[in-house]
């Protein structure tokens, strides 16, 4: 599903602080959570929804890879999150990433300064969407709605779209 991300998330009400956050996530959620870990779902090379190609300026139907992850409270998931690499990157800059495993992809995205992050862009997400479908298949409730967020971060014109699902139990204290 092809889908109209937003440039704000000002009706995104006590979701807003978590979404327009441009800091590292990661960090933000081990400072909260001294139980945080990743999980990695995913890794592997597939075909981009139709945004996300338009977002890298990939044709559609180009594969890239694409990792999944929870990022999580001890067993609590917070945050689901979806990175689409092109192909050509991973033979050049970003060649490095596809050894990750289990550690957060934002610690080695906010670790170099010559890593540039381009605007956020926001996303109120429904059963409709595969993101949220993905997401929701870790949650013992299904809500009806979730946010999501996403950004390009760009090494020497090589992208990543980095897209963060936030869950329910991010807003828990």
């Amino acid at each position: 599903m092809a889908t109209r991300w937003l440039t704000s998330a000002w009706q995104a009400g006590a979701w807003r602080h978590w979404l327009t956050d441009r800091g590292s996530l990661t960090r933000r959620l081990q400072q909260a959570c001294p139980d945080f870990r990743v999980a990695r779902l995913k890794q592997s090379t597939g075909r981009p929804n139709l945004d996300e190609c338009a977002a890298l300026g990939l044709f559609p139907g180009r594969r890239a890879m694409i990792r999944e992850v929870l990022l999580l409270s001890k067993d609590t998931p917070l945050v689901f999150a979806h990175s689409v690499i092109p192909l050509a990157g991973l033979a050049g800059p970003w060649a490095g990433l596809a050894g990750l495993g289990n550690r957060p992809l934002g610690a080695a995205l906010f670790t170099n300064p010559r890593i540039q992050r381009q605007a956020l862009e926001f996303q109120h997400l429904d059963r409709r969407h595969s993101l949220y479908r993905a997401a929701a298949r870790h949650l013992p409730e299904t809500p009806r709605t979730l946010w999501a967020r996403r950004s390009l971060f760009a090494l020497h014109n090589s992208p990543i779209l980095v897209t963060e699902v936030f869950l329910p139990a991010t807003l828990q204290p």
